[in-house]
């Protein structure tokens, strides 16, 4: 593992690159607001994980939907994307990042223009039905009364993941392709401790990637994992590095 703030070195690997892609956490996020789910300030510490739960939402749904609207659509809700998700935006308009593999639902990545984005853990931006699995852009649904319901009368239930609930194929598929095809992976703002997401980066690295994070603490990934690592915020290190990419812009 080298470690370097050089972000014109930085930005001159990713130009190289063949297929660069980004894998992002809850760190990225949290400079627009929403706080992690785990560690200081994390939602676990002020609510009981519980209402995630299928079995709650399912013999609860109101109960579950109180809460659930109250975090994720009251106040997530309001988030706007900081400069890290700006920076990745630009750096896909200049040709120099193929996909980002994001472990976040809060649509932050696609807000700030990025187009290739792979929600593995699904998204806030969507209602699905259970039932006859309809699905509804969550601005379209009614929120003022919970729980919200499908034109067929069942509960909607937000389309991200719940405690008991499986990674959807898509995604799963989608990210390990991506995995094994990059060169040169981005990974910011994870502790590279959610299961299964975490080895994403791991099967990258195995298949010969440079593996460049950008945390401000170190992580799981640090000293196995990581070729380069930058001890930063993601939207000073990103912002930094989309700057010096122009210079490499063709």
């Amino acid at each position: 593992m080298k470690t370097t703030l050089d972000y014109t070195q930085i930005a001159e690997l990713i130009s190289k690159a063949k297929y660069p892609i980004a894998f992002t956490g809850a760190g990225i996020s949290v400079e627009s607001g929403i706080p992690p789910f785990r560690g200081q300030g994390g939602l676990w510490n002020k609510y009981d994980p519980e209402f995630l739960t299928l079995s709650t939402f399912h013999r609860q749904p109101e109960k579950s939907w109180a809460i659930i609207k109250e975090i994720f659509y009251d106040h997530w809700g309001e988030a706007a994307p900081n400069p890290a998700h700006y920076a990745l935006a630009e750096l896909e308009k200049m040709g120099m990042m193929k996909a980002i593999i994001t472990m976040n639902i809060d649509n932050l990545h696609q807000k700030a223009g990025s187009s290739k984005v792979i929600e593995y853990h699904g998204t806030i931006g969507r209602m699905i039905c259970e039932k006859c699995h309809k699905t509804y852009p969550t601005e379209t649904v009614n929120l003022d009364k919970i729980p919200p319901r499908c034109s067929c009368g069942a509960v909607l239930k937000p389309d991200f993941i719940f405690f008991g609930e499986g990674i959807p194929n898509d995604a799963f598929n989608e990210s390990l392709d991506l995995a094994q095809k990059t060169d040169l992976m981005l990974v910011i703002g994870t502790t590279g401790e959610v299961m299964p997401a975490c080895h994403v980066p791991i099967i990258a690295e195995e298949r010969g990637a440079t593996i460049i994070e950008i945390n401000p603490s170190e992580s799981t990934y640090t000293h196995s994992t990581t070729d380069i690592y930058i001890p930063q915020k993601a939207g000073i290190a990103l912002a930094e590095i989309a700057k010096e990419a122009k210079k490499f812009s063709k």
